[in-house]
């Protein structure tokens, strides 16, 4: 077995969220849940197939997010794993409504953060280990970090205040 990581490309302004799910029905169904969960939502999804003919399925409402999304899944490789790429929203915004769609497994992660995917390799396909989202800590929040974060949650209208 072998162990490797594979890096998402997130295209400039854009959100991601990778995941597990077990259908292939899990592509128009996510389209159907981003398409009515934000008005005027960009997004692509990728999706590895993983028995049958072990295709990447892809769709969306902004062709270069799709390709990004299907080019993604495809060097990920990991079966039924799969990535939306979003624009003009934010995960917080849809991550409830794609978590209950009745066919995802796990979410791995939903960022902006450079994300690096952690997968084993076998003789019978790819796994996701897990994810390295982001940076490591650099120190413990102190009281300006408090006020910052308090600050820029207003700002974005996620607190009152």
């Amino acid at each position: 077995m072998e162990l490797k990581t594979e890096r998402i490309e997130i295209p400039e302004g854009c959100n991601v969220i990778f995941g597990q799910t077990h259908f292939v029905k899990t592509v128009e169904d996510l389209f159907e849940i981003l398409i009515g969960a934000v008005p005027g939502i960009k997004f692509g999804i990728g999706f590895c197939e993983a028995s049958g003919h072990c295709l990447v399925r892809g769709e969306g409402n902004d062709e270069a997010l799709k390709e990004a999304a299907m080019n993604n899944a495809f060097r990920i490789g990991a079966g039924h794993s799969f990535i939306i790429i979003l624009k003009d929203a934010f995960p917080i915004n849809i991550l409830n409504a794609v978590k209950m769609c009745q066919e995802v497994c796990t979410i791995y992660c939903a960022t902006a953060n450079p994300v690096e995917v952690i997968l084993a390799k076998s003789e019978q396909g790819k796994g996701v280990l897990g994810v390295i989202d982001g940076s490591s800590p650099k120190g413990i929040e102190k009281e300006d970090g408090i006020a910052w974060r308090k600050e820029l949650l207003r700002k974005f209208k996620y607190k009152l205040g």
